[in-house]
């Protein structure tokens, strides 16, 4: 979208800090934003500065990788703030920066390579809405001990829950150290163990949305991936590996769209993967949702055309 205008930013930014945070007159508002991301993050400080006298806007250089830690200034701030929203380039969703601000008592989300299109139409939506659809998938979930995927580009991987909980990211943000991904709408578990393969079909990076008989092919064996058919991401976990060794080939987690208001697939992670009806499956970093496993990226991967099952039984996705 080229001929997004400001009011369609603010507009987007007020359903961000009114109904999604909920910021209040009292608190404090941290905006945490990226040299390439600078209109969407000034937009929210204009916005959180018509509701807050405590907003702070702070900028750096886009990160190399996603779920990389930002810089030790930018999580000293986020430690201190009542209230943080994060739209970069590169996402700090899963690290141990935004975990501990959570932690800590700070509530928020983070935006993680979001573009102004997808932020005036990723907004653009109801989220109690959203949240009613997550809560029925999690009823669906909460109790089973195995979920196994199927599609028919060839996916089959059965994952081992081994009692770790399901988390719900509806948008609704109003408690003290909730956090969501904003667009929202997802139900996710950082899975204890996973076998099997999954082809995805939809979007992942680098590629964005993936052509019509593009798919990519993904070996899975006891919470390893130990087969990538795509060059690039094989590279990109290769590198990581440098660093993290095994921890990078780690099967970090198993998500559900819920947002029924994603009618199509427009090549944004942030967005695609809430799609209604979508599965997504991640590589890498899970100690921030649940797991055990610090690796420096996070990537998703997602299914268009999912059928799961809670141990043995099929599933009635949100469409």
């Amino acid at each position: 979208m080229t001929d997004t205008t400001a009011s369609d930013l603010r507009a987007a930014a007020e359903t961000a800090l009114t109904q999604c945070v909920d910021l209040t007159a009292d608190e404090t508002c941290l905006i945490v934003t990226d040299d390439n991301r600078e209109a969407i993050g000034e937009m929210l400080y204009t916005v959180a500065s018509e509701i807050t006298e405590e907003p702070v806007i702070v900028r750096y250089p886009p990160g190399d990788q996603h779920g990389a830690e930002p810089p030790a200034p930018v999580a000293a701030a986020l430690m201190e703030a009542d209230v943080f929203l994060a739209p970069t380039t590169k996402s700090i969703s899963h690290t141990r920066a935004r975990g501990d601000a959570c932690k800590a008592g700070a509530r928020g989300s983070t935006l993680p390579g979001i573009t102004e299109s997808v932020f005036v139409t990723g907004l653009d939506a109801d989220y109690e809405a959203i949240a009613a659809h997550s809560k029925r998938m999690h009823e669906q979930v909460q109790e089973a001990d195995e979920i196994r995927v199927t599609s028919p580009q060839g996916t089959d991987i059965t994952f081992e829950l081994g009692g770790r909980e399901w988390l719900l990211d509806t948008g609704i943000v109003h408690e003290p150290g909730a956090f969501s991904n904003l667009p929202a709408g997802e139900i996710f578990i950082s899975p204890k163990s996973a076998t099997g393969t999954y082809v995805v079909d939809g979007t992942m990076r680098p590629h964005g949305l993936l052509e019509a008989d593009q798919q990519l092919t993904f070996e899975v064996e006891d919470g390893l991936v130990t087969h990538i058919s795509d060059d690039e991401i094989r590279s990109q976990i290769e590198t990581a590996a440098e660093e993290a060794g095994d921890a990078a080939y780690n099967l970090a987690e198993l998500g559900i769209g819920t947002n029924v208001g994603v009618e199509q697939l427009v090549g944004s992670v942030l967005l695609d993967e809430k799609a209604a009806g979508t599965v997504h499956i991640a590589i890498g970093d899970n100690a921030s949702i649940g797991g055990t496993v610090d690796a420096p990226l996070h990537l998703d991967g997602i299914l268009r055309e999912p059928t799961v099952f809670a141990d043995g039984d099929a599933l009635e996705l949100p469409e």
